[in-house]
């Protein structure tokens, strides 16, 4: 339909020249273009299941793009939609061609809706609300109409700027100071819309594209390759700071200990860079009002080179000294995303079982030094391995693997990490295309071969799916927690620079789904993920997190179990364990306010609109702001690090409003408090532990081969 592309393409542009701009429009890049076109033939040809790249596949991609931009409905109006129709069509052959002026036009009317949008805005901020009006608010408005015109979509910015004001309100803000909050608010919400640029536009309409396909293919810019490396690798070339975006301002969140920045002296959390230069005597480039992922290209560099660094330190105002900071790069160990271990005192009577503890946040490898240097890389495995060795050392009873909020990484770790729990055999099945594969463990011998517990959630995905499923069908182990994401599809990255032999970083990458894993059980973890031998409470609404929330999944399905040798039998375990812990649970007022957590979160969740008449969500407030205190109380591990009410309940605030030091204050509290979850989960294995030290006969070995 190349004939109709043009047509409509000039009668795009003939639209958008009638209406009123108020910025120029941002262009797509001859390499967009090219990266669109290379991209389309790898999907098309080589995806797990190729879809074409047609007028039904645009319609998709259509629907996608404008979700993407205005996922509520809050800034397009349905007329906007009806000139996009001839879109619908058109955006297949855009991408074959490499004309992307139609998505870019899209995106150009998107902007300035935004900006017209922030006069309605500031209008209604000007204004008053009565809160003893008996009216409601509809917070989830993907499914809505669009708005039929802007008196309409005037009200639908009425009622929501009404519940952000009655937030604060219910908070204890005055109404000055709530009228400021807000328009800061949404000004800086106008100023984060228009730092868009080109490849941003360009980024989100692939990855409307490619997430057509099925959820987990996305294309990541240059920018966004390059951060995925480093959280592969767990390391960089920098300074050792964590930045954030606060107030237009490029802000230091945290310092990596041992880097150059802690090792100057000379920067502070809470210290904001407002400029950056190559060397100690290049020009500084002013970065106030940057955004991050533009200010950190500067910042990172090569190893033993010198970037300087203009501090404006923190709570000083905009007019005070400068500090001027030199720092030599250097190589920045990310030991917040390694391996780490702990041990849990489990009291039970007279006894006092040792549960080791390895908290594994990701399966991450550095390949590019497994290159250079085989015997010498980073790795989940080696490091899980080394944390064995050490807990064996404090003689530990059992071990669990935490796995919580772990999304998975290298395949490869996932075998070799199932590797230290068994004596060799298959752990995953490959399956792409129809051809299958089988990867398998080729080392005799465990790490650790006494009692074992994997602990996972709802965000336990895909390499951590694959360990919790052969930990289980081996028999090797219980699984305790949630049922996990179920993402059971392998992706590969191409990198489209190298595939155009481009000298320098312009076309991004293209994770691809080439493959689907399936158990050695002969089940996929697709949809369904690895449901656990002993659930746990969820604080995860399932229907928006999961695989199974995604509209255009791949189904589950079975194939041909492999041939494997079962390392156990805990399902004699299970019922005792469960009674067990059922009847401790029962008495734990830790677990219980744990459930009643999850049991106000998901009433909230279920009602479509909210109040706002300030009686009722006061009332409301109320209540749920006394439970948490009471949780916070209990939970806490220290009395001084108690969360306060205000804090823990809805203080009507974004994180980027509150002052840096009260939200680090806040995380550090949470992350002290009681962990109820890992607390239960370890008294299961001291439960484990005495069962099969009473009766070892109970869980035998089988040598037989399992199907």
């Amino acid at each position: 339909m190349t004939r109709r592309l043009i047509w409509s393409v000039a009668f795009f542009a003939a639209f958008l020249c009638a209406a009123p701009a108020f910025a120029e429009a941002l262009r797509p890049t001859e390499a967009h273009a090219e990266a669109a076109i290379s991209s389309a033939h790898l999907l098309s040809r080589h995806h797990y299941q190729p879809i074409p790249l047609d007028d039904t596949l645009s319609v998709q991609i259509f629907d996608r793009y404008l979700k993407a931009l205005d996922p509520a409905h809050l800034f397009f109006l349905q007329s906007d939609i009806d000139s996009f129709a001839f879109a619908r069509t058109a955006l297949d052959d855009a991408i074959l061609e490499g004309r992307l002026d139609v998505p870019f036009a899209m995106f150009t009317r998107y902007s300035e809706r935004v900006k017209k949008q922030m006069g309605v805005i500031r209008q209604l901020l000007a204004g008053n609300f009565d809160f003893t009006v008996d009216e409601s608010y509809t917070p989830d408005r993907t499914d809505a109409p669009w708005a039929a015109n802007d008196d309409e979509l005037r009200e639908i910015w009425r009622l929501r700027i009404k519940n952000d004001w009655l937030r604060l309100r219910l908070a204890g803000k005055k109404d000055a100071d709530i009228r400021k909050t807000l328009t800061k608010r949404y000004e800086h919400a106008l100023n984060r819309s228009a730092k868009l640029n080109s490849d941003d536009v360009f980024q989100i309409f692939m990855n409307a594209w490619a997430n057509s396909l099925e959820p987990h293919t996305n294309y990541l810019g240059p920018r966004a390759a390059e951060d995925f490396a480093i959280s592969m690798k767990l390391s960089l070339v920098g300074i050792g700071a964590v930045l954030q975006e606060r107030d237009d301002y490029v802000t230091v969140r945290e310092l990596v200990a041992g880097g150059p920045a802690q090792r100057s002296g000379k920067i502070s959390v809470g210290d904001r860079i407002v400029g950056v230069a190559q060397g100690d005597r290049a020009p500084m480039v002013d970065v106030t009002g940057w955004r991050v992922d533009e200010v950190v290209p500067l910042i990172r560099g090569k190893h033993n080179t010198i970037v300087t660094l203009d501090i404006l330190p923190a709570d000083e105002t905009g007019d005070s000294a400068h500090r001027r900071v030199i720092l030599m790069r250097d190589t920045i160990k990310l030991e917040n995303q390694a391996a780490s271990s702990s041990i849990k005192q489990v009291k039970e009577g007279k006894n006092t079982r040792k549960i080791g503890v390895i908290k594994l946040p990701g399966f991450y490898q550095d390949t590019d030094a497994r290159r250079r240097t085989p015997g010498q890389y980073r790795s989940a495995t080696r490091d899980v391995a080394r944390l064995i060795a050490e807990l064996k050392r404090e003689k530990i009873d059992a071990l669990l693997i935490d796995l919580r909020n772990n999304a998975g990484g290298s395949l490869d770790e996932a075998v070799s990490l199932t590797g230290l729990f068994i004596d060799s055999g298959p752990v995953v099945i490959h399956n792409s295309r129809g051809q299958t594969r089988v990867e398998r463990d080729l080392m005799p011998g465990m790490a650790w071969d006494g009692p074992l517990g994997v602990l996972i959630n709802r965000a336990s995905a895909s390499a951590s799916e694959i360990f919790a499923a052969a930990i289980q069908d081996y028999g090797r182990g219980i699984v305790i927690g949630e049922d996990s994401f179920g993402k059971g599809t392998v992706q590969t990255l191409i990198d489209l620079d190298e595939l155009e032999h481009a000298t320098q970083r312009r076309y991004g990458e293209l994770k691809m789904t080439i493959a689907q894993f399936f158990r050695v059980s002969g089940g996929t973890t697709q949809l369904r993920g690895v449901v656990p031998d002993i659930a746990m409470p969820s604080l995860i609404d399932p229907k928006q997190f999961g695989e199974s929330s995604y509209d255009n999944a791949l189904p589950w399905s079975r194939i041909e179990p492999a041939e494997f040798r079962s390392a156990g039998n805990i399902t004699p375990l299970l019922p005792n364990l469960s009674m067990r812990h059922e009847q401790r649970i029962a008495n734990d007022t830790g677990f219980r306010l744990l459930q009643e957590e999850a049991g106000d979160l998901k009433t909230l969740r279920e009602r479509k609109t909210i109040s706002l008449k300030e009686s009722v969500r006061r009332a409301e407030r109320d209540r749920l702001a006394a439970r948490a205190k009471a949780r916070s109380k209990i939970l806490s591990v220290k009395d001084d690090e108690a969360i306060d009410a205000e804090e823990i309940g809805d203080d009507g605030l974004l994180a980027s409003e509150r002052s840096l030091s009260s939200e680090l204050a806040a995380e550090k509290a949470r992350k002290s408090a009681r962990d109820v979850i890992l607390d239960e989960t370890a008294s299961i294995l001291g439960d484990m532990v005495d069962l099969l030290r009473a009766s070892p006969e109970i869980v035998r070995r089988d040598n037989s081969r399992a199907r």
